[in-house]
């Protein structure tokens, strides 16, 4: 922390509890009620223990919504299988015989799945390799195969293979359907119904519909409950983010944010370990999902956000979760600094004169703000997925490799914190952008016998990209009102919807050229990047209560900082 951050954050009064404070002369004019909160925020402590207590309840659905929106990359996989050559292989035939050499062809490094090379010979049950024209290939005749591992997907058990396997590919694009209908709808809910309530509700939908789905008997009813089982828990990430933001003081909001995020990546080497240890992808599911039915508590135990109740009006339960909040931080807030909260609160929504969801005039003051934030959604999206899905690079089995990937973000999370403060939210994105470009146009230059080097720009592009997106999420948390917070960033997600629905199809230009997908993500991420300069910087600047406020944000006119009450009993 800078000695800036250090004196910007010192409490209004005396931090401790032994010693009765000097009373302060609060201002007769209160006039921003954030800011009020904010000053609150920073006497009864920022970070305290009643903010980890409630982010150790947030982490548990951000953890379950990680494993519910990738787990069709274990259950819709594709298994390794290739042609049962009936003149050679016996029930006791492995993957690789001697055989398999000489009578089947090679894809690289594995055979082909579903072709074998035609024997002369067919009438002949001998096993010659002078017999297999290598000129010449078959299909495997009534998908009649020999597989490698001990793996069920639904490809295996629903008999989708070779030029069905586009049905795998699709479940992917349904998962990301379900979520770009659900996001929005999902922030809808958090801003209308509350914060806590929308977690509650997501997370155990989420996990209902994901235990039926185990249990789905043909293709088409897995794809009827992938699509509605991310329809419902799609809302879990952004809603967790946004009550993590507004739940702590401005100085501690970066630290909390990533603290959530981190448990993300949690979740997806949780999820590549479960596939691990359970190939069947029925019990993969129900291991998957049934943990998640504790969500359904969260209806009585995870407090709301207060911000949310202030502005919604809800003022004694807003008033009540900070007496709590200071209790368990060990701290004595006065009655009459929650009166002036509530007091300042009143005269903000009276004289914003906005209706509770001012939807219409936010598209119209925000219009270009909305337009750059689902641009910059669309193409993190787009290249975050799109190196996830280059896993193959890596050596070792698909478990192993899916972890790896998922552990490389950790530190993409953590690098925001070193960052963000320091160069401004708008330089901190736009750098991480360029960076990630870079290293995607680096990998086109390498290979061969460059592959450690390949690696290593593989592993720094997905590593920067994933900071690049968690400052997206604090940055698009800070430049919306509190009462559009949830359903803007919503909004923006769900836009990026598109870039996850492309990003799984973008394997498909390497048949047309190899680097097409690096050139693809490099141009995407730095056009993008440098659209982020013309957002407004929001570095210390307080969180927007009214459309008034947010429009104002990045203006000649800042929104004033925190004028602190005398927070301590009188």
């Amino acid at each position: 922390m800078t000695a800036n951050e250090t004196s910007s954050a010192s409490p209004p009064t005396s931090n401790t509890t032994t010693t009765t404070p000097a009373t302060m002369e609060v201002p007769s004019v209160v006039d921003q009620e954030d800011v009020t909160l904010d000053g609150i925020l920073k006497y009864i402590g920022q970070f305290g223990r009643f903010q980890l207590m409630i982010f150790v309840l947030i982490c548990l659905p951000m953890m379950f919504h990680a494993m519910f929106s990738v787990t069709y990359v274990f259950t819709a996989g594709t298994v390794m299988h290739r042609c049962n050559i009936t003149e050679c292989d016996s029930p006791a035939s492995q993957y690789y015989e001697d055989w398999t050499d000489f009578s089947i062809p090679h894809n690289g490094k594995e055979l082909d799945k579903c072709n074998r090379y035609v024997n002369e010979n067919a009438s002949s049950s001998t096993c010659d390799p002078d017999y297999y024209q290598k000129q010449e290939v078959q299909s495997c005749p009534d998908n009649n195969f020999i597989f490698r591992d001990n793996e069920l997907t639904i490809s295996n058990d629903f008999g989708i293979y070779c030029d069905d396997e586009w049905k795998l590919s699709l479940v992917g694009t349904i998962n990301n359907l379900g979520q770009f209908f659900g996001i929005p709808i999902g922030g809808f809910v958090a801003d209308r119904y509350g914060r806590s309530f929308s977690i509650a509700l997501g997370g155990i939908l989420g996990a209902l519909l994901g235990i039926v789905r185990s249990y789905s008997p043909n293709y088409i009813w897995f794809l009827i409950f992938e699509f509605l089982d991310n329809a419902t828990s799609s809302t879990l990430y952004s809603t967790c983010f946004v009550i993590g933001i507004e739940l702590v003081g401005p100085r501690r909001r970066v630290l909390a944010c990533s603290v959530i995020t981190i448990f993300y990546a949690v979740g997806e080497v949780a999820l590549a370990m479960f596939a691990k240890a359970f190939p069947d992808w029925r019990i993969l599911l129900r291991i998957t999902y049934m943990p998640s039915l504790i969500l359904l508590a969260y209806f009585w135990i995870l407090p709301e956000s207060v911000r949310w109740l202030l502005s919604q009006g809800k003022e004694e339960r807003a008033k009540g979760i900070l007496r709590r909040a200071a209790k368990v931080n060990k701290r004595k807030l006065s009655e009459s600094s929650l009166d002036k909260l509530v007091m300042a609160n009143r005269d903000k929504l009276k004289e914003s004169q906005e209706s509770k969801f001012p939807i219409r005039e936010a598209f119209k003051n925000f219009k270009w703000r909305i337009a750059n934030c689902s641009l910059c959604w669309i193409v993190h999206v787009l290249v975050y997925y799109g190196l996830s899905l280059n896993v193959v690079l890596l050596d070792g089995d698909k478990y192993n490799n899916f972890a790896y990937i998922a552990l490389v973000e950790i530190p993409g999370f953590f690098l925001p914190l070193l960052i963000m403060d320091r160069f401004g939210r708008r330089y901190s994105l736009c750098g991480l952008m360029l960076f990630s470009g870079l290293c995607c146009i680096g990998t086109i230059f390498t290979g061969g016998d460059q592959y450690v080097l390949q690696l290593v720009l593989f592993l720094v592009g997905k590593l920067t990209i994933t900071a690049s997106f968690q400052v997206l999420y604090f940055f698009a948390s800070e430049i919306f009102p509190t009462n559009l917070r949830n359903s803007l960033l919503s909004f923006c997600s769900m836009m990026g919807r598109f870039g996850s629905m492309l990003a799984p199809q973008t394997p498909l230009l390497a048949k047309y050229y190899a680097n097409a997908p690096a050139i693809l993500f490099a141009v995407a991420a730095i056009f993008s990047g440098c659209l982020t300069l013309f957002f407004p910087e929001t570095t210390n600047v307080i969180l927007p209560t009214t459309v008034q406020e947010a429009h104002a944000i990045g203006g000649k006119k800042k929104p004033s900082k925190a004028n602190d009450l005398n927070l301590t009993a009188a």
